[in-house]
């Protein structure tokens, strides 16, 4: 980042010096930023007032040279960035904040680096330097990070032209067909030199990726090189210059290109007259096709398997474009897109209304009363999915409280207050795809528009309810849960609380189930960096500590126990290491060629060593178990060591791969110890495919432990979707049109046979699993369905309609757990079933935590120890006589499967201890479902092309996380995190899937704002912020590098990037187009219009105006003079001769802070810029000394004068800031 800038919201400042401690230095330029944590009332002392306070500090050239947080480390000390420049004005070093000794309670630090070593830095470099080319571009040659290991490691950049010969040339001529471009492609030789710009960077290992642009800075080739190859990756446009196809790597090395190929493994796009894309084909899968009204806003989708039966995927919007109702329509098979897209063009021409209106009648669909319109094509409506209404609830609605947990509800209209529910979305129903079942949820806010209450009911007729208690800045205090599965049984309530320091870290979490005791689930300490550093879970039943270095990646668990024989009483430790190496470099170089473990400087995990308790009482090895990894100059995974603690070289829990051109396994070796201490060649697999399908695996071992061999044909349907699979005994496997699998028919002999019938909502969320399997024995055949419910989190298990005969309880508990991968693998978990196989009744089995599962038949909370990629290591509890005891145990190859013979590693399908590797639940096909896909770890791939493919393009849409599964995972089944900083990912990670297939189809059209649940793996599209090409991503409910943060997804390249903080969007009021600064300025001085204005689009007055300022153009061409592949923020003031200066009117803009930030996402950037309107900004006293005063709106009571809140938000071409 070129400049570090802290944009802190203001509120209060005004009139409230007088009661502040922070002092300024008077003698330097500076800005005062103090955010109110905890606003109190004065009169009540038993009320702690928290604020987070912040003093930048400038040079006599207006530069930012200093930023002190003031008291915001954990011990109340001063945490200072540092900012120098050379003798050019450029910031080459970049400083990480550093802890200070003491406050000087806000004023300026005379050498802020002075305390660097009494810090958790120690001794590291603690700023990242860059060297610039010496010419006016100034533009980056090489960056050096944090640390003094990374000293001699830099990432280089470099900036060139293509030479003659280097780069294939690929033509396309497009003509229009129905509307539509058809564009074919051709070989056209290779470039002449000099015709391409050739960007190269090379990273800390030395790994090359170089990318060519042409002249209008469109990409055109994209290449690594594996160490013996180059890795292509072309990029084809049409007459028209949009994107029409990807040729990926396994593509790119053919001389000639025709339609199986294109088919098989290119990206094929095309587009209408007014360039929206209308038509896409991913690799290996059928044609997927899109319909616009004439606001540009997706209305229809289909896919191949759809296009069959006529039926098309609708969304139908209101007049401010939020989404009010989906579903399915029928519109015949004889139909093509064009004739589609046509019809829906006529019927606006017709007159015909474009937008739903919401009415008090409505009409009946699937079992449901929709109250709005079917005026909008397509009326031919076969199926109502999903509703949403906004402003007002809906007739059925249940009792709307008036107060939750002592806060005034919100009402629905403004009659007895100034405010209501309107514009916010109040109530969304979502039918079960399988029957007319809904489940229908209902958001209570406060008088500030934040939710404090939800209340869903289920399709079972169950409910979820939910109440939170917000502080002053929005944060929980207190949440209650209310759970029943169904009317008539007896429901679940759970209280959680939450103790916060004084700048909101969380320190301690309760937790109670119904009238039971409270249990301190966790109690958090942190360093002066704010990192975790100890956690003391189940009321200090494990004290866990964690250690970074200085990248601030998680680099132990528990270190100082891991060389203490019983572990001072801890269960595991656990140890990363990047750029070190201790074990074996290669145990077989003939075995294993070229696949050595050497230390990483860009990242990657080169070791991992652990320490765990088996058995309470015995101490494990002194020596540690180890991972080691070796990696290929493309960052895949090609082996994983496992190294005995008695024997490092025994050559057991080995895993091997190679890999084809678009990173699919072509082949995989693995080892294991199946009797006595030698291992055992278990796993020699050939892959066959065709394009990225595996359409057989052979397995050399002649060893059925591990994968099953065999060599079958594997079946797909046109989506590409895996429908059988012989070699697991899967026979059968049908889908959804969510591309989700609702029956599966599997059978391990001819003795027993299974059916898995699943029921999702229309979101994709898992709701039921039922169990239907079937066993022949001497006495007759035994069928057995077995029912799991999946409620918010809750889940049941129970037993329904036993049949007789056929083998036992136990029998079939072991068919469970041969199937799940290998018997070798899991130890027989007994199904709880609290009476016999002939109990009918439903019983809550357990329910996620914070730090685990509350198992609900035994009334025991049950912790876990997680590695850096959440997956369960140890399971363990407080036993009945108050001893901690291990409950389940688990050791993972690289690619996921459990190692054999693992004495404590339970499954069963009814038990919390199914969940494993990823935290994900472990199915009885041998599967994880992570939600959007189900994942095979014995052979490293999924059955499902990726839902995000075109995000990943150089990779086999069924590859698993890049290949490279030690330090990245797939939270979803959609899209990959890379965890360097070693945060767990726990519960339904699953994001909908009915959402991320019309994402998927959408492309370039709006709605692209969503609100994600990473606790509850919900999706929620939130609304339009305009605009065809950029989606915003609102996260909530994870780890502290997800929550309040939003991401920005470019949806032509998939590229990203991540906002800091999701504050200065969500909960903004979104204007349209027409709004001018003008009418902002009447909104202020009369206190009328929205407190918090959300302006969006470079189409906006509003924007048009700011684009047109000085302020603007100085932060335009800060940002050019950065690399542009950075994030960098520029803050400003209009000051008081703003107006003047900015040549507008005092209508315009008046005195006030104004920060910018630019996102770069690809070959575009985001731009933020936010201020506010004051009373003091409006009417600027020179005499003031520039201290702002604010009127806070009063829970939005008109107020003349009283603070508002702008965001503006654009995105254009690098190339393209001053247009």
């Amino acid at each position: 980042m070129k400049k570090i800038i802290i944009p802190i919201s203001t509120l209060f400042v005004a009139g409230l010096f007088s009661a502040q401690t922070t002092v300024p230095s008077t003698t330097e330029n500076y800005i005062y930023t103090k955010t109110y944590l905890n606003y109190t009332d004065p009169s009540d002392p038993t009320q702690t007032l928290k604020t987070s306070e912040t003093v930048q500090y400038f040079d006599g050239l207006g530069r930012p040279k200093q930023v002190v947080n003031v008291k915001a480390s954990p011990l109340g000390k001063d945490v200072v960035t540092h900012i120098e420049y050379d003798g050019f004005g450029r910031q080459l070093k970049d400083y990480l904040p550093v802890p200070q000794s003491q406050t000087l309670n806000g004023a300026i630090i005379p050498n802020p680096l002075a305390n660097v070593v009494n810090t958790p830095y120690g001794s590291e470099k603690i700023y990242s330097e860059k060297s610039l080319e010496k010419s006016p571009l100034d533009r980056i040659l090489q960056q050096k990070q944090v640390g003094n290991a990374w000293n001699n490691n830099p990432v280089q950049f470099g900036y060139d032209f293509n030479i003659d010969g280097e780069v294939k040339k690929y033509t396309t001529s497009t003509v229009w067909t129905d509307k539509t471009t058809i564009s074919s492609i051709s070989a056209s030789g290779t470039y002449a030199a000099n015709q391409l710009y050739k960007n190269t960077i090379t990273d800390e290992d030395g790994n090359v990726s170089t990318e060519f642009k042409n002249g209008r800075g469109q990409t055109i080739l994209i290449r690594k090189n594996d160490g013996v190859q180059n890795i292509d990756t072309y990029y084809v446009y049409d007459n028209y210059q949009n994107l029409a196809y990807v040729i990926p790597p396994l593509a790119s090395i053919s001389s000639t290109i025709d339609d199986t190929l294109l088919n098989n493994l290119c990206y094929q796009y095309r587009y209408d007259i007014w360039d929206r894309l209308v038509e896409k084909k991913l690799p290996g899968k059928g044609w997927e096709y899109m319909v616009y009204d004439k606001q540009d806003r997706l209305i229809m989708s289909q896919d191949t398997n759809m296009k069959a039966s006529g039926n098309w995927l609708f969304t139908k919007y209101d007049k401010f474009s939020r989404v009010v109702y989906t579903g399915i329509a029928d519109i015949g098979a004889q139909f093509s897109r064009g004739q589609v897209q046509s019809s829906a063009d006529y019927y606006i021409d017709q007159g015909q209304p474009s937008s739903e209106e919401r009415n008090t009648t409505g009409f009946t669909n699937s079992g449901m009363t929709v109250y709005y319109g079917n005026a909008v094509y397509p009326t031919t409506v076969a199926k109502v999915l999903s509703i949403n209404y906004y402003d007002t609830y809906p007739t059925g609605t249940p009792t709307i409280p008036t107060q939750v947990l002592s806060q005034n509800v919100l009402p629905q209209n403004a009659q007895s207050s100034n405010v209501s529910t309107k514009s916010l979305p109040v109530a969304s129903y979502v039918k079960n795809i399988e029957d007319d079942n809904w489940t229908k949820a209902y958001t209570w806010y406060d008088m500030r528009g934040r939710v404090i209450g939800t209340h869903s009911i289920n399709h079972l007729g169950g409910y979820t309810k939910t109440e939170n208690k917000l502080d002053f800045a929005g944060v929980p205090q207190k949440v209650n849960t209310t759970h029943l599965r169904k009317q008539g049984e007896i429901g679940v309530t759970v209280q959680e609380r939450f103790v916060y320091d004084n700048q909101n870290r969380l320190k301690q979490h309760f937790h109670q189930v119904d009238a039971g005791p409270e249990e301190l689930l966790v109690e958090n300490t942190y360093n002066e960096l704010s990192q975790l550093s100890n956690k003391k879970v189940g009321n200090n039943l494990q004290s866990i500590d964690y250690a970074y270095n200085i990248r601030g990646w998680l680099t132990d668990i528990n270190k100082n126990q891991m060389s203490v024989a019983n572990l001072s009483g801890k269960l595991f430790a656990y140890k990363i290491k990047y750029n070190q190496k201790e074990g074996i470099t290669n145990p077989d170089t003939v075995l294993f060629p070229g696949k050595n473990v050497v230390a990483k400087y860009n990242g990657n995990i080169a070791e991992v060593d652990w320490r765990a308790v088996e058995t309470i009482g015995q101490n494990p090895s002194l020596t540690p178990k180890r991972y080691g990894y070796a990696y290929d100059p493309l960052n895949r995974l090609t082996a994983g060591y496992y190294q005995n603690p008695n024997n490092p070289n025994s050559k057991e829990n080995i895993e091997s791969l190679t890999y084809d051109l678009n990173g699919n396994i072509s082949k995989l070796y693995r080892t294991s110890v199946l009797q006595g201490t030698i291992a055992t060649k278990i796993d020699d697999l050939g892959y066959t495919y065709s394009g990225n399908r595996v359409t057989a695996i052979n397995d050399a071992s002649q060893n059925s432990t591990g994968y099953e061999g065999g060599g079958a044909t594997v079946g797909y349907d046109l989506n590409g979707n895996m429908t059988s699979m012989s070699d697991k005994g899967i026979s059968s496997i049908k889908y959804n049109f969510l591309n989700l699998p609702d029956k599966l028919d599997y059978s391990k002999s001819e003795f027993e046979a299974v059916t898995l019938n699943t029921k999702y909502g229309a979101d994709g969320s898992k709701l039921q699993k039922e169990n239907i399997t079937s066993v022949s024995g001497i006495a007759g055949t035994n069928t057995t369905k077995r029912i799991t419910d999946y409620l918010d989190g809750f889940q049941y298990f129970k037993i329904e309609a036993p049949g007789s005969g056929g083998g036992s309880t136990e029998s079939l508990a072991n068919l469970e757990t041969s199937r799940a991968l290998e018997m070798q693998a899991y130890s027989v978990e007994p199904m709880n079933v609290t009476t016999t196989l002939e109990s009918k009744n439903p019983d809550l089995q357990f329910f996620p935590t914070a730090e685990g599962f509350y198992d609900y038949t035994k009334n025991q909370y049950i912790y876990q120890y997680k590695d850096h990629l959440g997956n369960v290591r140890i399971s363990f509890a407080k036993g009945s006589t108050d001893v901690l005891e291990i409950t389940d145990s688990n050791d993972y190859y690289p690619f996921g499967m459990n190692h054999l013979k693992t004495g404590n590693s339970f499954f069963s399908p009814s038990a919390y201890k199914s969940y494993k590797y990823n935290g994900k639940e472990l199915q009885e096909s041998g599967m994880y479902d992570y939600g959007a896909r189900m994942y095979m770890a014995d052979i490293g791939r999924w059955g499902v092309v990726d839902p995000l493919a075109e995000k990943y393009r150089r990779w086999s849409p069924y590859n698993y996380t890049i290949n490279d599964p030690i330090n990245h995972i797939d939270p979803d089944g959609m899209d990959v995190v890379e965890t360097p900083s070693g945060i767990s990912y726990t519960g339904e990670h699953a994001r909908a899937a009915f959402s991320s297939l019309q994402n998927s189809m959408r492309s370039k059209t709006p709605p692209n704002e969503y609100e994600v649940d990473l606790k509850t793996g919900k999706v929620k599209q939130v609304s339009d912020l305009g605009g065809n090409d950029i989606d915003f991503y609102h996260y909530t409910g994870g780890g502290p590098q997800f929550n309040g943060r939003t991401r920005i997804v470019d949806r032509e390249t998939g590229e990203d990037q991540w906002m800091s903080s999701s504050k200065n969007i969500k909960g903004y009021n979104h204007r349209g187009n027409n709004v001018d600064w003008s009418l902002l300025y009447d909104e202020f001085l009369n206190g009328t219009g929205p407190e918090k204005s959300l302006l969006i689009g470079k189409e906006s007055s509003a924007v048009k105006k700011l684009l047109n300022t000085q302020i603007y153009l100085d932060a335009a061409t800060d940002f050019m003079n950065t690399s542009m592949n950075e994030k960098t923020s520029y803050a400003a003031s209009f000051g008081p001769w703003g107006a003047v200066r900015e040549n507008i009117n005092a209508q315009g803009q008046f005195m006030g802070k104004t920060n910018f930030s630019f996102y770069p996402v690809g070959k575009k950037v985001v731009i933020m810029a936010f201020d506010s309107k004051s009373v003091s900004s409006y009417s600027f006293n020179p005499l003031n000394k520039g201290e702002e005063r604010n009127i806070p709106r009063s829970q939005g009571i008109k107020i003349p004068q009283s603070t508002t809140h702008q965001t503006y938000i654009w995105w254009t071409q690098k190339n393209n800031l001053f247009k």
